[in-house]
């Protein structure tokens, strides 16, 4: 059978208050561009403290379901019948009707709950339950009402014309991306960074990315497999403005004058350095990680503290109490893990030290870094005079 409309529910949304229409809004926005990659004219509508898709006579109803469910802010997606209102005894023959077609041979528990959005029609909410419900006994006789804990509830909505659902898919949650500002996401091929994109965009943050390339170290696999990992957040997110910084001349002077036990926090410290010159150019608001305490020798509280100073913005750090084995099982769960996990070196593994410092001290870091001074400011200019810009989106398929 095909659906004429999704309704969609959300849930922080409905506290906002006077400024509940904005977010309302950004909600519609997203949802008519995760919708863009459907085939079919479906139209987004706010009416009377709801949000529905009104969908075209033929599209792909999976498409569409999992295109409404990435994204951020519905809690539930109903997949709803329209009859035309012709009296309540036409009523009650099309929600039975609707049930043949939804639940055949259904023998469980249900009730009806009926909202009258018109409220000129002639009979009360609970009068038009209890007569759909006579119908669906008589229809169903193995059926039994629970008006209390049923399994199956469906719903009747009374509007211009007669709504009815009972299914309930769940949706991501979260809030409309676009609501909360924007930040910048570090990037990198591994599995946490896109996990704590993600968390970061379920808040209703706008996502900006920058990965740290080192040729000829790293490869153009590598590279690629990052704008995939980006692409793959992207469904979630929307669009991804990301950055593709060359970062080796940079790291190979680190190499040449700093100790080698320093290496991978001093690289740190420059890439948050770099990052938020980018993303104070476009106005992001802070830096987002997928830093885990203790993970690795630069994610001790130690070296966190000591990277944060190089930084005015906040740095925010999602899966950072997440143990390796929670941020792989959301990685699956949003369908980044088998990109994370091909096999291309990023410039964090390339130049790692055998025994890197585990306690940095920041005075001792910052003089192991005035050793670049005759060379850091002309890298960095460099460095970032030749980034480049690629504006990824989930319009192209990932490549294999």
């Amino acid at each position: 059978m095909t659906f004429h409309a999704f309704l969609i529910k959300y849930a922080e949304i409905a506290i906002k208050g006077k400024n509940r229409y904005v977010f309302e809004q950004a909600l519609v926005k997203q949802m008519e561009l995760a919708l863009d990659n459907v085939e079919g004219d479906f139209r987004v509508v706010r009416e009377q403290g709801r949000v529905y898709v009104y969908c075209p006579d033929e599209y792909d109803y999976e498409e569409a379901v999992t295109a409404l469910t990435r994204v951020f802010g519905i809690v539930y997606v109903c997949p709803v019948m329209i009859y035309e209102d012709n009296g309540l005894e036409q009523t009650c023959q099309d929600v039975t009707d609707y049930m043949r077609q939804v639940h055949p041979d259904y023998n469980g528990t249900f009730k009806v709950y009926t909202r009258r959005a018109r409220k000129s029609y002639p009979v009360g909410s609970m009068d038009v339950s209890a007569r759909a419900g006579e119908a669906i006994l008589d229809a169903f006789p193995q059926a039994r009402v629970d008006v209390h804990d049923p399994e199956l509830t469906i719903s009747i909505e009374i509007r211009d014309r007669i709504y009815v659902y009972s299914r309930t898919i769940r949706g991501a949650g979260g809030m409309p991306v676009g609501t909360n500002g924007k930040a910048m996401l570090l990037l990198s091929g591994g599995i946490d960074s896109p996990v704590a994109g993600y968390m970061i965009a379920k808040r209703g943050v706008e996502i900006e990315a920058v990965y740290f390339h080192a040729p000829p170290y790293t490869s153009e696999r590598a590279k690629q497999k990052v704008v995939d990992l980006a692409r793959l957040v992207s469904r979630f997110s929307g669009p991804i403005r990301l950055y593709v910084v060359n970062f080796t001349d940079i790291q190979l002077a680190i190499y040449e004058k700093c100790p080698h036990d320093e290496l991978t926090i001093i690289m740190r410290r420059y890439m948050m350095r770099i990052a938020e010159i980018l993303a104070k150019k476009d106005r992001c608001l802070g830096l987002i990680t997928g830093e885990s305490i203790g993970q690795v020798a630069s994610q001790t509280i130690q070296s966190l503290a000591v990277t944060n100073e190089v930084c005015t913005l906040p740095v925010f750090r999602p899966v950072i109490g997440f143990d390796k084995q929670e941020i792989v099982e959301l990685s699956r769960r949003i369908g980044t893990f088998d990109t994370s996990i091909l096999p291309y070196e990023d410039c964090c593994t390339i130049f790692v030290a055998k025994h890197p410092v585990t306690k940095p001290l920041l005075n001792v870091i910052q003089k192991s870094e005035g050793k670049l001074a005759d060379v850091i400011d002309a890298l960095m200019e460099q460095a970032l005079s030749s980034t480049e810009v690629i504006e990824v989106s989930n319009t192209a398929p990932v490549q294999p």
